[in-house]
């Protein structure tokens, strides 16, 4: 069967992460959280105290410590910054709060965009963050942008790090995930935006199924040509 490149690109709690892993698991493609990899670089700048002014040493600290990905025994994906596992603590507020600067370094996003690429060589790969389809994969088979309200975003945000056991408000997540949007969406390097051939879907009050079930449907097309 041939193999294609899916990217799915959206603001935060698009639901873009959750679709993406279960058509992986249902292609049996490689799934790629390039999320998760900003995340880790958050982490990692946050655990040596740095700024936006730092540059030069959070870059240093990525050549450092590599970013890899694992799979626990329930099936669960694994988060590694070097040899510690931080799936967990790169979901925290803090990082959520701070992921923004250090993903808009344009010397981060280059080195991580490389790693994307080079991951994305090997095969059938569903890939979802904010600059898939413009910068990480232009060339992609199929091209997704998902959107949601912010209300609906923030709910889900909530529900999420309140099962996580991560203190929450539902106000203040509706703030932030707004926030984030503007800045996300006006960062001189790779913004926010869909890409010219990408297929727009809203998944307000829309379920997880049917959003899988519509990218599948668009995958088979291009696969069974």
């Amino acid at each position: 069967m041939k193999q294609i490149q899916i990217a799915i690109d959206g603001p935060a709690s698009s639901g873009k992460s959750t679709v993406a892993k279960i058509i992986a698991k249902d292609f049996n493609y490689t799934y790629l959280d390039t999320g998760a990899m900003y995340r880790a670089a958050t982490y990692l700048a946050l655990q040596n105290h740095l700024t936006e002014n730092d540059v030069d040493e959070i870059v240093a600290l990525l050549e450092t410590y590599s970013i890899s990905f694992g799979r626990s025994e329930s099936g669960e994906q694994l988060v590694f910054v070097g040899d510690v596992d931080v799936t967990h603590p790169i979901r925290e507020n803090e990082v959520t709060n701070n992921v923004s600067w250090v993903s808009a370094i344009p010397q981060v996003r280059e080195k991580l965009v490389a790693l994307q690429q080079l991951i994305a060589t090997q095969g059938g790969i569903v890939m979802d963050g904010r600059d898939i389809g413009t910068v990480v994969l232009p060339n992609a088979e199929l091209k997704i942008f998902l959107v949601a309200s912010v209300e609906e975003r923030a709910e889900r945000r909530y529900k999420e790090n309140l099962e996580k056991g991560i203190p929450a408000d539902l106000e203040t997540l509706k703030k932030e995930i707004a926030e984030r949007d503007y800045k996300d969406s006006h960062r001189e390097v790779s913004p926010l935006k869909p890409a010219a051939d990408a297929i727009h879907f809203d998944t307000t009050g829309i379920g997880i199924a049917e959003v899988v079930k519509f990218i599948e449907e668009n995958a088979k097309k291009i696969i069974d040509k």
